[in-house]
């Protein structure tokens, strides 16, 4: 009996070592599916980095572009800005000359420069009534002249 026991001994030892090396070979593999997995994440976030830095410079383009043409437009604005005020001062003028011809009924006097709110009744003065040659003088504002101040 006692070979007996022995004999169940050794195949319980061997199928305790089966057991152990079937185990070992599970987990061996089990750590190589993980290693491979975590690699596989690392690859992917390394290429979601890459498509963000990519879009991120796309952005930075289309903002630096967007902004260029938001400082040409301000600058447009500005010279618009520059011939209103300077059509507006015009049309203040000619309405002034039509209130002079109206009050005279179409016929040029000497005005009294004593009495009138003239700045300056020299010839060249553009408040001037009689002297009407600046009608015809062009606008002269542009968008280089704004950039130089």
């Amino acid at each position: 009996m006692i070979l007996q026991h022995s004999g169940s001994e050794e195949e319980l030892q061997v199928l305790m070592d089966q057991r152990k090396r079937k185990r070992m070979i599970s987990n061996r593999e089990s750590a190589r599916r993980s290693r491979l997995k975590k690699q596989n994440h690392l690859d992917e976030l390394a290429a979601q980095v890459a498509h963000l830095k990519n879009e991120n410079q796309q952005i930075l383009t289309t903002l630096n572009h967007i902004t260029q043409r938001y400082l040409n437009v301000e600058a447009q604005n500005s010279v618009l800005t520059a011939q209103v005020g300077e059509l507006s001062h015009r049309l203040e003028s000619l309405n002034q000359i039509i209130h002079f011809f109206n009050a005279n009924n179409g016929i040029f006097e000497a005005p009294d420069y004593a009495s009138t709110n003239f700045i300056d009744p020299a010839p060249n003065n553009f408040f001037n009534p009689f002297n009407i040659n600046y009608i015809n003088q062009p606008i002269m504002a542009s968008a280089e002249a704004m950039l130089q101040y």
